[in-house]
């Protein structure tokens, strides 16, 4: 019976064993992709760092990336990561967002969905301090629809007002039952997204700022109603909206 006990738990030991070594080898095994690679100095000592934008996919094969980071390998020996979020796409930019003298981290990540919604982030490793710093809030719209194949549409931020006229969506909008005699048959809003793009720009001034553009869009994600432009300038620690535009998008 001692015998057959010791059997028992010497196997039992065996397979934990085995187990615990698969789950190591299936973590040394993760596959990480390097989406880009630049020598920039971003601590502000005059010496390059090496900096990796990095991702790992779900599997072999899928562009979808569930984890994606930034590594730099520093001048002083150290590594920092900056985590970002998962996504079918990422982007790195090293410049002066906040404008102090030395380039910072800026990254974009599609996040995949039907969208095309862009996540953003913005690091600083100057004096080799880690910092994440702010990015600009997507502006704040009210819009809706009215009788009449019309639109309106208001920004928060600037409180200017704009009227779209959508007669060249008509037939379109009738065979959805939206409107019934020009009249709509409830109350709907538009669809506002966060940003799309969000690209550094730079001013006359040789200063650096981030231009955004959000889609506003009506009964589905295709019919996109209006472009909205929007430019900022990093000031005192904080973002501050230079100007807005918008554009009415036209059916083809």
């Amino acid at each position: 019976m001692k015998k057959e006990m010791l059997l028992v738990i010497v196997s039992f030991f065996l397979i934990s064993i085995t187990a615990i070594t698969g789950v190591y080898a299936f973590e040394d095994n993760t596959k990480v992709i390097t989406i880009s690679e630049e020598e920039v100095d971003i601590t502000g000592d005059g010496q390059n760092e090496s900096i990796f934008l990095k991702g790992v996919p779900y599997q072999d094969e899928d562009p979808f990336l569930k984890k994606i980071y930034i590594e730099v390998a520093a001048s002083n020996g150290k590594t920092y990561t900056f985590p970002l979020e998962s996504g079918s796409k990422a982007s790195l930019q090293l410049t002066d967002l906040n404008n102090d003298g030395i380039k910072d981290l800026f990254a974009s990540v599609l996040t995949g969905g039907s969208g095309g919604i862009v996540v953003n982030f913005l690091y600083s490793l100057k004096d080799f301090v880690h910092t994440e710093l702010t990015i600009p809030e997507p502006l704040e719209i009210d819009a809706k629809f009215l009788n009449g194949y019309k639109a309106e549409m208001k920004l928060k931020q600037t409180g200017e007002s704009y009227l779209f006229n959508l007669k060249d969506r008509k037939k379109y909008y009738k065979k959805l039952g939206f409107y019934y005699k020009g009249k709509l048959n409830e109350p709907t809003e538009l669809s506002v997204n966060p940003f799309n793009s969000l690209s550094p720009i730079q001013f006359e001034n040789e200063k650096m700022g981030l231009k955004g553009y959000q889609r506003v869009t009506g009964v589905a994600n295709a019919d996109t109603i209006a472009l909205v432009k929007s430019v900022w300038r990093y000031e005192k620690g904080h973002w501050k909206l230079l100007s807005a535009d918008v554009k009415q998008e036209r059916t083809h």
